[in-house]
C-alpha cells in the first residue's frame, strides 16, 4: 500500500491554527507520494452548550503563545470574543465542523488541508461562529460547492455518524492532544511523526525517514 499521512485535528485548537502552513506545505510538497488524511478529533464536545466565557481567560493566554511560536496571528473579530466573553453568543462544538469535513471529504478528498485550514481561519481570524450554518457559505463559493446540496447533508445524520467515525478513529489512534501527524506504513504499522506544534523542517526530516524504511523494507 501507498503510505498515508493521516492529520489528526480540531477546528477548535489553536495549535491546529498555528500548525496549518506547515502541514499545507507538507500536503503540497508530498502529494505524488501519499495522500493526506485529515480526521477531526472531537476536543470539543459538551453535552450541553458551555459559553465562551468558561475557557475565554485560558484561550486569552494560550492564543499569544501560539502566535509567538509560530509566526501566525490571531484576528482582531475573533479576539473580541475572547476578551469581551459577557458580550460574546458563542458556544463553541466541534460537531459541525466536523461534519462539514466530513461533507467536503466526499467532493475534494485531495484537497482536505486547504480546507480545514480555510475554516479554521474563518473562525480565528474572521471570527465566524462555526457552529452557525451560515459560517461556511463563503467556504462554498470559494470551493464551488453546491450551497443547497452542502446545506442538505450538513443536517444529516449519515454524515454525523461519519464526523463521530473520526473522532473514534482517533481515539483508536490514541490520539490525546492535537495537532498530531502519524504515517500509516502498512495495515497494522503506524508511526508518530508529530505530538503537538512541529514545525516544517523537523516534521519533513521525520518524513523523511519513515519514507526511506518504507522503501528499504519493501525491497527486503
Amino acid at each position: 500500500m501507498q503510505p498515508l499521512l493521516i492529520y489528526c485535528y480540531d477546528a477548535y485548537c489553536g495549535w491546529c491554527y498555528g500548525f496549518s502552513p506547515v502541514i499545507k506545505q507538507i500536503a503540497e510538497e508530498y502529494k505524488t507520494k501519499f495522500h493526506t488524511e485529515v480526521l477531526s478529533g472531537g476536543m470539543v464536545l459538551p453535552e450541553e452548550p458551555v459559553h465562551i466565557s468558561a475557557t475565554a481567560g485560558y484561550i486569552k493566554g494560550a492564543y499569544q503563545r501560539v502566535e509567538e511560536l509560530t509566526g501566525i496571528k490571531f484576528g482582531a473579530d475573533y479576539l473580541w470574543h475572547i476578551n469581551n466573553p459577557a458580550e460574546s453568543d458563542w458556544f463553541p462544538s466541534s460537531e459541525k465542523p466536523a461534519i462539514a469535513l466530513s461533507v467536503f471529504k466526499e467532493i475534494y478528498p485531495e484537497q482536505l488541508v486547504n480546507f480545514i485550514a480555510d475554516m479554521q481561519y474563518s473562525l480565528y481570524d474572521e471570527g465566524r461562529d462555526l457552529t452557525d450554518n451560515e459560517a461556511y457559505r463563503h467556504l462554498l463559493e470559494q470551493y464551488h460547492i453546491n450551497a443547497d446540496d452542502f446545506y442538505e447533508k450538513l443536517k444529516s445524520e449519515t454524515y454525523k455518524e461519519k464526523a463521530y467515525y473520526d473522532f473514534q478513529l482517533c481515539k483508536q489512534l490514541q490520539v490525546t492532544g492535537f495537532p498530531q501527524v502519524l504515517m500509516q506504513a502498512t495495515e497494522n504499522k503506524f508511526h508518530l511523526l508529530a505530538r503537538g506544534y512541529t514545525d516544517y523542517e523537523t516534521l519533513k526530516k521525520r518524513i523523511e525517514l519513515v519514507l526511506t524504511e518504507i522503501e528499504t523494507h519493501s525491497f527486503n
